[in-house]
């Protein structure tokens, strides 16, 4: 009789999944394997043509000036964005592991920009950074003016740090997640071992990093995986900041250009497959190393 209700609460459990799994299946999966499959064609222009060409779209991408531009972009964009969130994250979590008085309303404030979509972000920015001159003068070029200091070009300049500034707004907005996950990671530190260490003469700077920090490394290694993958697909937050300026073009860009204003089918399924390799790279082996962890606990 229970063997019979187990396997009836079985069949249960997969009926109730199965709709889910269909749609991942056809919709993710299916999807992916469809747009490797034009990228390996010569489709351009409206009409489909899954005329077989190998690797040559992939060829020509990689022999393509823009797209080393966009690497190169997306690796300082990378850089700034993940550092910058990481280290404020990690600082705003280690003031409100204080528990003072008020600290709930610091944690709401600094939680805020994530139920902002990164397009509202990009628009308030845009205004924010606005590289405009004389009665143009607005946002931080108006408040520096008011210290005599000359206007910044912000992300409006050749100079490779331009896609730097983008990534200012993109730190505001995701450094509160990162500080929801240290401070969770905080919080499930066992006081004990803070104490022991300050027991035996260790200062609060020694603390935290002989105890604390080393302590934290799983969540560091989360925000750094979560936060890598946003950062190598971003796309909406630069649109919205400055349309699509040549200078700020990442793959993303890249693929909707080429893809929907040039028709080149085949070149852009060919960069959402580097897109997607490259997150996989960040990621599977983050997956493999949690599913290892979990099997040995």
């Amino acid at each position: 009789m229970q063997v019979r209700v187990a396997f009836r609460g079985r069949w249960v459990a997969v009926g109730m999944l199965a709709p889910s799994m269909l749609a991942v299946a056809i919709f993710v999966y299916g999807f992916i394997g469809w747009t490797a499959r034009v990228s390996l064609s010569e489709w351009r222009g409206l009409l489909p043509d899954y005329t077989w060409a190998g690797l040559a779209n992939f060829v020509d991408l990689f022999a393509d000036r823009r797209f080393h531009i966009d690497l190169v972009n997306t690796l300082v964009f990378t850089s700034f964005f993940v550092v910058g969130a990481v280290t404020v994250g990690l600082l705003l979590a280690i003031l409100l592991d204080r528990q003072f008085r008020g600290d709930s309303v610091f944690r709401s404030l600094f939680l805020f920009p994530l139920a902002i979509s990164l397009v509202v972000t990009g628009v308030a920015w845009r205004w924010l950074m606005n590289p405009s001159t004389g009665e143009r003068l607005s946002g931080l070029n108006l408040l520096l003016g008011t210290f005599g200091i000359d206007p910044l070009a912000w992300h409006t300049t050749d100079q490779p740090w331009g896609i730097a500034w983008v990534a200012l707004p993109a730190v505001w907005q995701m450094a509160g997640f990162t500080m929801a996950l240290f401070l969770a990671g905080l919080r499930a530190i066992p006081e004990e071992l803070k104490e022991a260490a300050r027991v035996d003469g260790a200062s609060e700077l020694q603390v935290y990093r002989g105890v604390i920090l080393p302590l934290l490394r799983p969540v560091l290694l989360s925000a750094l995986i979560i936060l890598g993958h946003l950062s190598l697909k971003v796309f909406d937050l630069i649109v919205a900041m400055s349309g699509k300026d040549i200078r700020l073009d990442v793959p993303s860009i890249y693929m909707w250009t080429t893809t929907f204003d040039a028709n080149n089918y085949a070149r852009g399924a060919a960069i959402a497959i580097v897109v997607l390799v490259m997150v996989a790279v960040l990621v599977v082996p983050y997956l493999a190393w949690s599913l290892r962890r979990e099997a040995e606990l």
